[in-house]
């Protein structure tokens, strides 16, 4: 990438970063539409791989606060979840499973600020990781469904919860994009170039997190899945 560029994707990542250290999700919400624009290639693979770095920095700065049954849960879900993704992202256009995909989003932040809330169950769990799974594979945002079945905890427990589970989906996810040939060295390069960007975010969040916890965390949570689906449709609707 030449600077321009590099510095638009950069504080992109910042922002995204800063926004997912603070509750639970959000990097590529915010970062990969801007990368998309920039070169198609920056997503899923770097998107993902810098998702991944961050998510291991919260997951150790939270790591008390892990639900970790609900991890391991949803885990089951999403390993199903990551096959299917890889497969779909092999055979499908990007512009469809966005499309899709939006309209899914939307829809569930339509339920949960109705007050409706999926019970925290096994089946539930397992459900929302494999909906992640194939939406985190195919996109590169996989949080949203975890976070709206989270929504209110309090937010080092969002946050917390959500990072673990990403860390080993995210690495999943990663395997499966390398093994249909999304993936490599390349790859690894444009995160690299963007991992500056994306410490910033992480550090100026111990300064955010702390004013989204308790009830303002749940609103967050909504605005941010909302905004994230819209982005996401006008994208793909507009992109050819």
């Amino acid at each position: 990438m030449t600077p321009l560029p590099l510095l638009i994707a950069s504080i992109a990542v910042a922002g995204g970063a800063c926004l997912q250290s603070s509750v639970g999700f959000g990097l590529n919400l915010v970062a990969a539409p801007v990368l998309i624009a920039i070169d198609r290639r920056l997503v899923p693979g770097p998107a993902a791989l810098l998702s991944l770095v961050l998510t291991i920095l919260v997951a150790h700065r939270e790591r008390d606060a892990i639900d970790l049954r609900g991890v391991g849960w949803a885990l089951v879900g999403r390993i199903p979840g990551t096959v299917l993704g890889a497969l779909t992202v092999a055979v499908l256009s990007e512009r469809g499973l966005g499309i899709a995909f939006s309209v899914l989003l939307l829809v569930a932040v339509a339920l949960s600020a109705s007050g409706y809330a999926l019970p925290r169950t096994a089946p539930t769990l397992v459900g929302v990781g494999l909906l992640s799974g194939f939406m985190g594979t195919t996109t590169s945002v996989g949080g949203p469904p975890m976070s709206l079945i989270y929504q209110d905890e309090e937010g080092a427990t969002i946050r917390g919860t959500l990072a673990g589970f990403l860390t080993v989906g995210i690495s999943l996810s990663l395997v499966s994009l390398a093994l249909v040939g999304r993936f490599g060295a390349a790859e690894v390069g444009a995160s690299a170039a963007l991992l500056p960007g994306l410490l910033v975010g992480f550090v100026l969040s111990r300064w955010t997190a702390p004013r989204l916890d308790g009830h303002h965390t749940r609103a967050a949570v909504l605005v941010v899945s909302a905004a994230s689906a819209v982005a996401l449709l006008a994208r793909d609707l507009f992109s050819y």
